[in-house]
């Protein structure tokens, strides 16, 4: 049974995580030792879809980041299972399917792993996995439905760091954007002064100039304008 107060707390936490700017990979390892603690494990992890392969990206504990990777090598093991059934996959004694993941098995059996429940993760409830929350335990255990639960739970706020991050990024790389044409915009305005100026021509006529320039030379319109105002070029 899963220490509830530790766990609401952890939520809580978490939580407020989302909130305030983090880096994703140190969240997940955050919250991977949140997940063990709760639960009484000795570790878990998480492994990410990229590329349509599972891979290894954080975990609560270095040996468990050894049977991580092991999976991540290999492409078989519960985490695999999980993400491409989209179900939870429990074992109680990992011994039993030593022949199904023999190399996975070994991994676990050497770092004393004796149990795993692998949880997918998904945007919603009929998208296809995005990855896994994996849970180790050193004795035989029959994945409770209360502990199953409580996982899940931290499977969904997992993706959700995912998700927060994901958006996060796309609003800097568009502000980036905005930002970068806005000053490409003022470069070649000013460009467009300094030839009005100089040849007493139209802003119409000036603009035309650094244009044809830029295509004879396959050369950006704004790195143009920038060498008119900064070093002089006339074109």
């Amino acid at each position: 049974m899963y220490d509830h107060k530790l766990y609401v707390r952890t939520l809580s936490e978490f939580t407020r995580v989302l909130l305030s700017p983090y880096d994703v990979h140190a969240a997940l390892g955050e919250l991977a030792d949140r997940v063990s603690e709760a639960l009484g494990l000795i570790g878990s992890g998480v492994s990410l879809i990229h590329d349509g392969r599972l891979e290894f990206d954080n975990a609560h504990g270095a040996p468990i980041a050894e049977v991580e990777r092991v999976q991540e090598q290999v492409q078989v093991g519960p985490c695999v299972a999980a993400v491409r059934s989209g179900q939870v996959v429990a074992v109680t004694d990992l011994a039993s399917q030593a022949d199904r993941w023999p190399d996975y098995c070994d991994a676990a059996a050497r770092v004393g792993i004796t149990a795993v429940a692998s949880l997918p993760m998904r945007l919603g409830e009929d998208d296809a996995p995005i990855g896994a929350l994996n849970l180790y335990a050193d004795g035989l255990r029959d994945w409770p439905e209360e502990d199953v639960a409580a996982a899940a739970v931290m499977a969904d706020m997992a993706t959700a760091y995912l998700v927060n991050a994901s958006y996060h990024r796309k609003q800097v790389e568009l502000a980036e954007q905005l930002q970068s044409a806005l000053d490409s915009r003022v470069i070649i305005e000013q460009a467009k002064g300094v030839l009005v100026a100089r040849h007493r021509i139209a802003p119409g006529e000036a603009f035309n100039r650094l244009r044809r320039y830029a295509r004879s030379r396959s050369v950006s319109l704004t790195s143009v304008a920038d060498a008119v105002v900064r070093l002089k070029l006339d074109p």
